[in-house]
């Protein structure tokens, strides 16, 4: 270590140009930042859920369902169906669009003195302008069930445009336009825009505006608390310098790799902000304490000495993130815990060559005298109010501190069993944010905007497959979640009806194939059916975004599916409740397989580089308390499990375990000194524990800035690695402690 530091300062003036020129190219690509907020294309490919819904949206002109709901006093006037035709138009003529329907622009079959007329609902061209005209429509509508709730309202208030995407159109794209199209329009009625594609547009826009003020938020609190720990220049830049360094790389590689920013990457800035500092602060305050006069032969001694913790401090970080690129299922994961760690080791390479090349090229060595006018600063804030009466606890009543822990996390325990989870994108909004109220809307007043589909395979003209499809539709509407559901059964049972033979599906196949005769070429048609006639769907949506009731719901439909199955019609069930559910088991099996990596690799790689694997058990200890509290916190409080919270559990043992990392080579560096437990515990608490405050406090309220994003899973996020950052931080200064102390108890002084 010490030929080590030795170089570093011998090639300081190389370092800092391959570093200049590296942030350069890095900084340079900085501009072709892309981001994908779409969670569906974070599901593996081969995964038959993702794969099945994908493949309905190829077939059967889109699957992504978008829908601007109208909101007035009363939709049945000429000026507010003349707005939605308005609306109809424009989405039809708009690049990307599938399929448009609204009450203008609806399929409508009826019977009339010359027999079966097939139509639209409206005649676009010749809107209903009279009262007694509206009363008519008014009362034909909610005379069918498949426009009643649908199309328009129960209440009559307000009205639906739905409309679907192309398969390969530019799903944000295209709905940006259409939300911008819309509202340059200027209409009367209260306009919301409600499903998937709306909600990766917003999350796009939130992922940016986060990006656009929270890192310099982030930036300047934690250059405040480097500035009240260290009172220097040098204490305040460097860090920060690291870390925003490791942040322009970090991104910059990602770019030049084609990697996009998602709705977890986007905090990687701010996790490097937050943790890149930390090993220029314990590497800035090692030379703040050397005792050498020579501030040069104190900068190589410290280094000398900090490099070994701060590389495992680092290395146990990177592990960290690196377990969820084996342990997580979704793709947005895996790469977020690559680049995360790959930006964590950055700032160690930083740290340890750049920072000492830095400060021996522009002599930013301290003043011996400022240094002691520091230290004793310092003593007066840090040691007299916090590590002193620390070490006292520790002394007086270790095993009060042993039991306080205890207790603590058996009542955690308690609480881990009742964490929820949630996967819904709705869940990402604020209570009050337009696209959180759009989607109460759209639940409250249309039945959601979740589609489902049920995949059938067979001959579309069987009467025993139209059959199945009807009966299955039956079954799914007597989940109180689904409002209604669409097939070309329901289109064939009309039609008989209409031809007055009663609301049923015809026995024979030649009855069925002249009704079908009278549909083809209709729009809807495509949208059912395929081509060839051996495929077709059932379209729904489902209202509730509650978890429970999802899970439910696919349950009684993967059993009424396995039942109903035949030779002759398979059935198969996807659309968003199947992901969403696909995504909660990932969550679930993420956290469980990412966290047991993690805790596993740390404990070999500390107990390898302290030639001790009880050092890496005790390590271990005060991070895994803290992290079973941090459970029990989320299941008490009732904070969910979901895309972003579901990487606590590992960030905070990665982070959270370089403080125990300090603490134990502190004290095996003191024991082996002077041989005596308490000296060597009360000199680690006064020199480690200082680093470790200044350390849990910049990280800690690095990360409470994410309370302030407006996407409700990074506030929780960030709540939860702050409390594991100060858990941690206390578990190390009181627990490992204790726990050094019963484990050395029979040493003596030599």
């Amino acid at each position: 270590m010490e030929k080590l530091a030795q170089l570093v300062i011998k090639l300081k003036w190389l370092i800092i140009a391959v570093v200049v020129g590296l942030t350069v190219l890095f900084g340079y690509q900085l501009k072709n930042i892309t981001i994908n907020s779409d969670i569906i294309s974070s599901l593996p490919d081969d995964d038959p859920t993702a794969k099945l819904y994908k493949d309905i949206g190829s077939e059967f002109g889109g699957n992504d369902m978008v829908m601007i709901a109208l909101e007035t006093e009363d939709v049945f006037t000429t000026e507010v169906l003349e707005h939605v035709k308005q609306i109809t138009d424009s989405l039809k003529i708009t690049e990307g669009i599938a399929t448009v329907t609204s009450i203008t622009d609806v399929l409508d079959i009826k019977s009339d003195e010359y027999g079966l007329e097939i139509g639209k609902l409206v005649d676009e061209y010749e809107l209903p302008t009279t009262q007694a005209q509206l009363d008519s429509l008014k009362d034909y509508v909610f005379s069918k069930e498949m426009y009643k709730g649908s199309i328009v309202s129960e209440d009559g208030t307000a009205t639906l445009v739905l409309f679907t995407l192309l398969p390969d159109a530019d799903k944000q794209a295209v709905a940006k336009e259409v939300k911008e199209k819309i509202e340059a329009i200027g209409l009367p009625e209260t306009l919301y825009f409600g499903g998937l594609p709306m909600m990766m547009n917003d999350i796009t826009y939130l992922i940016v505006a986060d990006m656009v003020w929270l890192i310099p938020i982030v930036f300047i609190l934690i250059a405040l608390i480097l500035l009240l720990s260290f009172r220097s220049v040098r204490g305040v830049v460097l860090p920060l310098l690291t870390a925003a360094l490791a942040v322009i790389w970090t991104l910059g590689i990602m770019v030049l790799t084609g990697y996009e920013i998602t709705i977890i990457s986007n905090i990687i800035p701010i996790i490097l902000l937050a943790v890149g500092s930390a090993y220029t602060i314990h590497v800035i305050n090692s030379i703040n304490l050397s005792e050498e006069e020579d501030r040069k032969k104190a900068l190589l001694k410290a280094l000398s000495y900090i490099i070994v913790p701060v590389i495992l401090a680092s290395v146990t970080t990177a592990i960290g993130f690196m377990s969820f690129v084996f342990g997580a299922y979704l793709t947005m994961i895996r790469d977020f815990g690559m680049f995360t760690a790959l930006g964590t080791l950055i700032a160690l390479i930083l740290s340890i060559f750049f920072v000492p090349a830095v400060i021996s090229a522009f002599s930013m060595y301290k003043n011996t005298e400022k240094l002691k006018k520091n230290k004793e600063n310092e003593k007066n804030i840090i040691s007299n109010l916090i590590l002193q009466p620390l070490i006292s606890l520790l002394f007086k009543h270790p095993k009060s501190i042993f039991i306080t822990w205890g207790v603590l996390i058996l009542f955690s325990i308690g609480g881990m069993f009742i964490i929820e989870t949630s996967v819904n994108m709705a869940d990402y909004f604020k209570d009050d944010n337009p696209t959180r109220v759009a989607e109460d809307i759209m639940q409250e007043k249309f039945g959601g905007s979740m589609p489902v589909f049920i995949v059938f395979e067979g001959d579309m003209q069987s009467p025993e497959v139209l059959k199945l499809m009807k009966k299955t539709g039956d079954f799914m509407e007597t989940d109180s979640n689904i409002n209604m559901t669409q097939s070309v059964a329901d289109l064939v049972e009309q039609m008989n009806n209409a031809m007055g033979e009663g609301k049923r599906i015809p026995d024979e196949k030649a009855k069925i194939e002249q009704l079908w005769f009278l549909l083809d070429g209709q729009d809807i048609m495509s949208q059912l059916v395929s081509d060839e006639l051996d495929r077709g769907i059932i379209q729904s949506k489902f209202a509730s975004i509650n978890t429970d009731d999802i899970e439910i719901f696919n349950k009684n439909m993967i059993e009424f599916i396995a039942e109903n199955s035949t030779e002759n019609c398979k059935i198969e069930l996807t659309g968003m409740p199947s992901v969403y559910i696909k995504l909660n088991n990932s969550l679930i099996n993420s956290q469980f397989s990412s966290l047991i990596i993690a805790i596993f690799m740390v404990l070999i790689i500390v107990g390898l580089i302290l030639r001790s694997p009880s050092k890496g058990v005790f390590a271990a200890i005060p991070v895994v308390a803290t992290i079973i509290v941090l459970f029990g916190f989320m299941g008490v409080t009732g904070i969910p499990l979901d895309i972003a919270t579901v990487l606590v559990g590992s960030i905070a043992l990665g982070i959270g375990i370089d403080y125990s990392i300090h603490v134990i080579t502190g004290f095996n560096f003191k024991l082996k000194e002077t041989g005596d437990v308490q000296k060597a515990i009360e000199h680690t608490i006064m020199t480690s524990g200082k680093a470790i405050v200044i350390n849990v406090s910049s990280v800690a309220a690095g990360f409470l800035v994410l309370l302030f994003s407006q996407l409700v899973p990074l506030q929780s996020f960030g709540l939860l690695v702050a409390i594991s950052m100060v858990g941690s931080g206390a578990g190390a200064l009181t627990l490992l402690p204790v726990v050094l102390i019963l484990a050395n108890r029979k040493i003596k002084l030599k």
